[in-house]
């Protein structure tokens, strides 16, 4: 339990809900608090769901550090960020992600890390909004987009800061389906039961095929 999350186990599925009552910055304390919850998801269920609260999922990193000016604090908080997102691309178990609204810059990129993607039927926004805000990707970003991403969207989204409505999402490749929102946590849980059905060793295994180099060559590039 934390004050930035909570972790609710209901049919061998691990719910861990972001929720710090603003826009869920993934700050220190937040990716802390994710890596801990997912400790305990490991030892507890068979799949983990990973959702923001109602209206957003994350509106990316904390902007307090990244726009603090102390360059030591923003490649702390990047790398940081960057061993997160590849924690959850490599997650053994299967992994359903699900954007509970709005999902911007690092929010956009934890829905790729996701085996499944659910979004929130509504007036909400995803996607990279770094080229509007003065930032270039770092390398996680750029390996994830040319990973999820459709290529005919990959200019619109990664280069040209286009944001996208849920339904749109889907084609885009941050998302592989919507709900409304009193139905996404009971969907992003059955569907995490689904694939938790399937044989655990050759869907870990099968997800190491295609992601572990991609996760090593991010892993090893982290700190240079």
């Amino acid at each position: 339990m934390s004050e930035l999350l909570t972790t609710e186990i209901e049919n061998n599925v691990a719910v861990i809900t972001l929720d710090d009552g603003k826009a869920n910055a993934l700050s220190f304390a937040m990716l802390e608090a994710i890596n801990k919850a997912l400790d305990d998801a490991m030892k507890h269920a068979q799949a983990t769901v990973l959702m923001g609260r109602p209206g957003i999922m994350s509106g990316g990193f904390d902007l307090k550090v990244i726009n603090g000016g102390n360059a030591t604090e923003i490649n702390r908080l990047v790398e940081q960020g960057a061993r997160v997102l590849m924690r959850l691309y490599g997650y053994s178990q299967p992994l359903v992600v699900a954007a509970t609204g709005h999902a911007v810059a690092l929010g956009a990129f934890m829905l790729l890390t996701g085996d499944y993607r659910f979004g929130t039927r509504g007036d909400f926004k995803i996607g990279l909004n770094e080229t509007a805000i003065g930032k270039v990707l770092p390398s996680f970003g750029i390996e994830l987009a040319n990973a999820r991403l459709s290529p005919r969207y990959l200019t619109r989204s990664a280069i040209s800061s286009e944001l996208f409505d849920s339904e749109e999402a889907i084609d885009v490749g941050f998302l592989d389906q919507v709900s409304d929102e009193k139905d996404i946590r009971q969907k992003a849980i059955e569907k995490a039961e689904e694939l938790s059905k399937l044989d655990a060793h050759a869907f870990s295994g099968n997800k190491s095929v295609f992601r572990q180099q991609t996760i090593e060559r991010i892993l090893g590039s982290l700190g240079r």
